[in-house]
C-alpha cells in the first residue's frame, strides 16, 4: 500500500509561480513511476507531467516549458514546480503512483492516488 499526501497548493495571481510536492510512504518509492494530474469543475482528469524512476520526465503539451516535475527518491518525495500560471491551470491537482513503474498519461496507469490540493490561479 502507498500513502501519497499533496500539499503546496494556493490561490496565485496569472504569471504567478506554486510548487506542489507530494509525500509517498513505502519503501520502494524509488521503483514507482510517478505522475501529476488535475481536474478542473465540470472536466475529466488530465494529465500534467510524470517521471519515471530513473528521473525521465514527460509532459501535457499544455504546461510545457512552464511546469517541471522532479523527484527526490531519498525523500519519497515528488514536486511540481509551476511557473507563469494561466487562469486555466485552475484545478484540483492529484500526485499519482504506479507500483510496476510504467507510469504514462492515463489515469487508469496509476494504482495509488493522493487526496488532491487545489490551485487557483486568479486572472
Amino acid at each position: 500500500q502507498v500513502h501519497l499526501v499533496e500539499s503546496g497548493g494556493g490561490l496565485v495571481q496569472a504569471g504567478g509561480s506554486l510548487r506542489l510536492s507530494c509525500a509517498a510512504s513505502g519503501r520502494t518509492f524509488s521503483s514507482y513511476a510517478m505522475g501529476w494530474f488535475r481536474q478542473a469543475p465540470g472536466k475529466e482528469r488530465e494529465f500534467v507531467a510524470g517521471i519515471w524512476s530513473g528521473g525521465r520526465t514527460y509532459y501535457a503539451d499544455s504546461p510545457k516549458g512552464r511546469f517541471t516535475i522532479s523527484r527526490d527518491n531519498g525523500k519519497n518525495t515528488v514536486c511540481l514546480q509551476m511557473n507563469s500560471l494561466k487562469p486555466e491551470d485552475t484545478a484540483v491537482y492529484y500526485c499519482a503512483a504506479d507500483s510496476l513503474g510504467e507510469g504514462g498519461r492515463a489515469a487508469s496507469g496509476y494504482d495509488f492516488w493522493g487526496q488532491g490540493t487545489q490551485v487557483t490561479v486568479s486572472s
